[in-house]
């Protein structure tokens, strides 16, 4: 209720919390960094993948790679939970029939990321759960060899290379984890890869799923990635 005793309904802010391309409220709203328009964070990504433009006002985004100038805004997410009830909750349950729906049916040898490691390079460090509450999806971790370095006897399969952990998993989560299983020093550096391109360390499981693995049509699942020893090209 606003000071002078008029009440706001929800759709008096309709306005500014409903994507422009699907026309419901903003899911994980993804900004424009260019424009400033905001979109869901799947809209704007499947927008991207046709066109280099703003769906809304047409300014080209980015002449190659649209995708470096988007950025979740967390705050607009926490406002728009907090105005619609029941919001979150609609989320979280289609996010988990999603990856239910992905997943294959038989069972894999899984190894759950977080499990029994630190809270410095778990999924969740400080949660007691370890994002065991998140939407979870399957990878596959396989060593790439074969990359004529030196260093490349250092790096060698895992023993248990399909692991099951949260979809916010970053790549920097990926690399830590590898690096402890592995027992490699604090100095070596890893590359992922998916696709044969590499990932950059903030990347999530859940965003190289949506803009990288599912838009091969050959692919199946689980997502794999492959991992090598950094390879310096000077």
């Amino acid at each position: 209720m606003a000071a002078g005793g008029r009440t706001h309904r929800v759709r008096d802010f309709n306005h500014f919390i409903t994507c422009y391309l699907c026309g419901g409220y903003l899911i994980k709203p993804t900004t424009v960094t260019e424009c400033l328009h905001t979109f869901c964070k799947s809209c704007i990504v499947q927008h991207f993948e046709e066109s280099n433009d703003c769906p809304k006002c047409g300014i080209q985004v980015h002449e190659t790679n649209p995708l470096e100038m988007l950025r979740l805004d967390n705050t607009l997410e926490e406002i728009i939970f907090k105005l619609v009830p029941g919001l979150r909750e609609q989320e979280e349950d289609r996010e988990l029939e999603f990856w239910r729906k992905n997943q294959r049916s038989e069972k894999l040898p899984v190894d759950a990321l977080g499990a029994g490691l630190p809270d410095s390079i778990s999924a969740g460090a400080g949660d007691d759960d370890y994002h065991r509450s998140d939407p979870q999806i399957a990878i596959c971790l396989d060593c790439l060899r074969n990359t004529g370095q030196a260093s490349e006897t250092s790096v060698t399969d895992l023993m248990k290379k399909f692991i099951r952990c949260s979809s916010r998993v970053t790549v920097g989560t990926i690399k830590k984890f590898l690096s402890l299983k592995l027992k490699l020093p604090s100095s070596y550096e890893l590359d992922v890869l998916c696709n044969g391109e590499i990932m950059g360390r903030d990347h999530t499981l859940e965003f190289i799923y949506m803009t990288r693995w599912r838009l091969q049509a050959d692919n199946t699942y689980p997502m794999v990635l492959e991992y090598r020893p950094r390879i310096d090209f000077g």
